[in-house]
């Protein structure tokens, strides 16, 4: 009988092009392909899996990182595939969209749990389990942030499956009444197939748009801006992290069911 790691394993490589053995014991997970270069460009790696569904790439330290494309279904599926590997820490570097009037573009945000609105999570354990992430995992970046004078919110983030949703004065109003922090399209689900499949994750989210105003939904000239203004300081803040905690030997996996 074919196993799920025994799929992973042949699956992992054809997703990405890396083989198992050369993914590292802490990885970064984003769906921004710029990431996964500027990533390359700052260690000298190479990126491999062009033409197919995710890239890939590994620095000389031993932090991977994936760009594993938009969306829950994808989220999932990386997050499956990962436990071919068995990383001791994901975290991902996302965007997301401010649903608070305290909540600015620029500001980061690091989830106490996510609202799991997207489906696909329902696959993995039942609809009453939290999606949440690992506690001491998000400790250690909440340190990581203060101790460089980062301000950062925390909260619970609204993860949908839906992508044009800013027209919906229904839907608006279903998110005014969950009080959600933000809104995503990932985080709930990597929480919980992380959780199912015993593997440490995180979210380091950046405010990208204020979807709840007409002149803060997002454009692409608006996306463009933040991109320019706050995407290296997003994935610097990310790679000190899981640095950070491979450096320390800090452990983060402490469960066992």
């Amino acid at each position: 009988m074919i196993t799920k790691l025994e799929l992973a394993k042949d699956w992992l490589p054809r997703y990405t092009g890396m083989p198992v053995d050369d993914f590292g014991d802490y990885i970064l997970l984003t769906n921004f392909s710029n990431y996964l270069e500027k990533f390359a460009e700052q260690f000298n790696c190479e990126i491999v899996g062009e033409g197919r569904p995710m890239q890939a790439t590994t620095n000389s330290a031993g932090l991977s990182m994936v760009n594993f494309g938009i969306g829950s279904p994808n989220a999932a599926t990386i997050m499956d595939l990962l436990i071919a590997r068995d990383p001791k820490g994901v975290l991902f570097l996302g965007k997301c969209g401010g649903l608070k009037k305290s909540t600015e573009i620029g500001h980061f945000i690091l989830p106490i749990a996510a609202i799991r609105g997207e489906g696909t999570s329902n696959d993995y354990l039942p609809p009453m389990v939290p999606a949440l992430p690992s506690f001491k995992l998000h400790k250690f970046v909440s340190e990581k942030l203060v101790s460089k004078n980062f301000d950062y919110r925390t909260g619970v983030v609204y993860t949908t499956n839906r992508r044009v949703w800013e027209h919906d004065d229904s839907f608006r109003e279903e998110l005014v009444a969950a009080t959600a922090i933000a809104i995503d399209m990932e985080t709930a689900t990597i929480f919980v197939v992380g959780h199912h499949n015993q593997i440490a994750r995180g979210a380091l989210l950046l405010v990208s748009d204020l979807p709840m105003t007409p002149d803060g939904v997002k454009t692409e000239e608006s996306d463009e801006a933040v991109t320019r203004d706050w995407a290296d300081l997003h994935l610097k803040l990310g790679i000190e992290a899981l640095s950070g905690i491979g450096d320390e030997g800090e452990t983060i996996k402490h469960y066992r069911y």
